[in-house]
């Protein structure tokens, strides 16, 4: 890991919980979560909120946790009351169910509302081989290389291939017009999948997020990269069309990253639920987020925070400034903890 490397978005500090007491709910409850595919992230967090909910709840809670790819598939099973609560990232495509925009078009969720969230700190980045002499997307534009690109599956399903797909459009490399002059995409459901591939000499770019990760570092010390910054009038484009905002990652952050890099946010572990779900299991959801937040933080300390999959530590007052609206139960939460204004 590069030692200039400083802490990316947050220094290590207390939640400054509010310690409101613990809600129950005066029933034995039922619920779905849905989460990713199985041994990630996504599935730990909702592994703990599991488990505070069954304390909080009646004797004969049960709770399962379904598998998912924590994108289009999630959203939709909640917007359809397939599932009580599904985690999704990055949050901010979330909007575009709630406004029937994007892949949402021809089924809109207004109903759709939020917890809060389970914080990562994560972009989505271009880079490709330094020896290739592409240092920008005009590069990509003017010189028409034949490059053979790791990214997400582009399946209608998985955020990553669709955000990578829209960041090409945006940034004036359509797909049909990239692959018409010899470019290639190959694609994996996972980042690690796609990183492989450019470890392996099978790949010569990658669009990817989970830039926090042990593979992006290990990647970028064996080979040499650079990162190509997003373009302005692309990150306008994107967040008219997508609300998907721009970000920026620090210079040295990776080896590659020179200075300071213009790239796409792709943050935020999602708690969505329906208007369907009762004030109180909406509160005891949002309670559990924060008061018990040292639960989950505890799995991830030996981690620096600026390379940790979930960032830490929580901050109360910023988890609940979520892409959807919040439920009103989990609003109340976060007034009666002091944490909204």
């Amino acid at each position: 890991m590069n030692t200039q490397t400083k802490a990316l978005f947050h220094p290590r500090s207390s939640t400054g919980a509010s310690k409101v007491p613990p809600p129950k709910i005066d029933r034995s409850i039922q619920l779905s979560f849905m989460g990713d595919w199985g041994r990630a992230n996504l599935h730990r967090a909702l592994g703990w909120l599991c488990y505070e909910m069954v304390k909080l709840s009646g004797p004969h809670t049960k709770i399962g946790i379904f598998n998912g790819r924590a994108a289009l598939d999630n959203v939709m099973a909640v917007g359809r009351g397939e599932m009580d609560l599904a985690l999704t990232t990055p949050q901010t495509f979330s909007r575009l169910a709630l406004e029937g925009r994007g892949p949402w078009a021809n089924e809109r969720f207004p109903h759709l509302r939020a917890l809060g969230y389970v914080p990562q700190d994560d972009r989505m980045v271009v880079a490709v081989l330094r020896d290739l002499g592409i240092r920008s997307f005009e590069d990509i534009r003017r010189k028409k290389p034949k490059l053979r690109i790791a990214a997400g599956v582009d399946d209608g399903i998985g955020f990553m291939g669709f955000a990578a797909q829209n960041l090409m459009r945006a940034s004036g490399i359509p797909r049909a017009e990239f692959e018409g002059w010899g470019g290639t995409y190959i694609e994996h459901e996972e980042p690690r999948e796609c990183i492989m591939e450019v470890m392996r000499g099978n790949a010569d770019a990658i669009i990817q997020e989970a830039v926090m990760t042990q593979w992006w570092v290990d990647m970028t010390e064996k080979l040499d990269l650079v990162f190509i910054p997003v373009e302005p009038e692309a990150r306008k484009t994107l967040q008219q069309e997508l609300s998907w905002s721009g970000a920026k990652l620090p210079k040295n952050y990776l080896r590659g990253i020179d200075q300071e890099l213009d790239c796409m946010d792709f943050s935020h572990f999602l708690m969505l639920v329906t208007t369907d779900m009762p004030d109180d299991i909406a509160y005891a959801l949002a309670w559990s987020l924060v008061e018990t937040w040292d639960v989950l933080e505890g799995q991830y300390r030996h981690i620096p925070p600026e390379r940790s999959p979930v960032t830490y530590p929580l901050k109360p007052k910023e988890v609940w400034r979520t892409a959807v609206p919040l439920h009103p139960g989990a609003e109340r939460y976060y007034r009666d903890a002091g944490h909204m204004s």
